[in-house]
């Protein structure tokens, strides 16, 4: 995992694993105005924001980036990029429209609570608790990848709820991938504002916001690098799909927006969740390499 090889793309954060001396197993550092954990294991290398515990890179021994994060990131606000945790709403808040989109969750900074080394990889849990809400996040890192978030509704009164995992997937080109698993499955299309249903492969180079009824595994095939990942979302309501296309992004060259797709876990995405008190919530999100 050498990170001079020109067959290796090179990510915002490659100076932190170019130490030839040993480097211990997590380290924070300070990184455009953010607090970060850098993760050295021989299985793999990751990178967390303490900000939203936003897993930001991972990287498995000898592979290719897994995850796309934006450059350069704005002096406050969400980071583009990784893997935004969005809590406890999805999109615009069902009533209070002057709160943040997607939450306070990935705008805030949460508790890592607990970070062991083992032979398989790292295991992390972070933790967030904010007025009669507790969220657990739990990330398994090493050959594959596996999040898990977790809330405790804790108030008297039953509340409205969303939450979602928004992965940045790193890829060749946007032009030159399709996602497999999704034929024939019913969905929303945000752009013509339309239901809509699935034939075949789902390219995206000329943009798409879908939201589809669908948890389980896709399969992101990248035929540039020769790679297949699986992304599995089993514990969502919706998988959900985006690309901008050629709308430009705040913060994101033009190259850099060919070099991601998002394919997110979302549940109380339109219609909210409705948690009754005492009750939990569980989202996960996995990936692994395929053959």
């Amino acid at each position: 995992m050498s990170s001079t090889d020109p067959t290796v793309p090179q990510h915002p954060f490659q100076r932190f694993f170019t130490s030839a001396r040993p480097q211990p197993t997590f380290q924070w550092e300070r990184h455009q105005q953010r607090d970060v954990l850098i993760i050295t294991h021989p299985q793999c290398q990751a990178v967390f924001s303490r900000q939203g515990a936003q897993l930001l890179h991972f990287q498995p021994a000898g592979q290719k980036p897994w995850l796309w994060c934006a450059s350069r990131w704005p002096h406050v606000g969400a980071i583009r990029g990784g893997v935004p945790v969005c809590w406890p709403w999805v999109g615009r808040h069902p009533e209070e429209g002057g709160w943040p989109a997607n939450g306070w969750g990935r705008l805030l900074n949460w508790k890592l609570i607990d970070s062991r080394e083992h032979d398989e990889g790292v295991s992390l849990h972070w933790r967030l608790c904010l007025w009669d809400w507790q969220a657990d996040l739990y990330a398994q890192l090493g050959a594959v990848m596996g999040l898990r978030l977790e809330t405790q509704h804790q108030d008297s009164e039953p509340c409205q709820f969303g939450h979602a995992l928004h992965a940045y997937w790193r890829v060749s080109d946007v032009a030159d991938v399709a996602l497999e698993g999704l034929d024939g499955v019913q969905g929303y299309d945000g752009i013509n504002r339309a239901v809509c249903a699935q034939s075949g492969g789902l390219r995206l180079s000329g943009g798409c916001q879908r939201r589809f009824d669908h948890a389980g595994a896709l399969e992101l095939q990248d035929d540039n690098w020769q790679r297949r990942l699986s992304i599995d979302t089993h514990d969502s309501v919706n998988t959900a799909v985006w690309h901008p296309g050629s709308r430009p992004l705040l913060g994101v060259t033009g190259h850099e927006a060919a070099e991601f797709v998002r394919v997110e876990a979302a549940s109380g995405v339109g219609d909210c969740l409705h948690l009754a008190p005492g009750q939990r919530a569980r989202l996960s999100l996995q990936a692994s390499l395929v053959g």
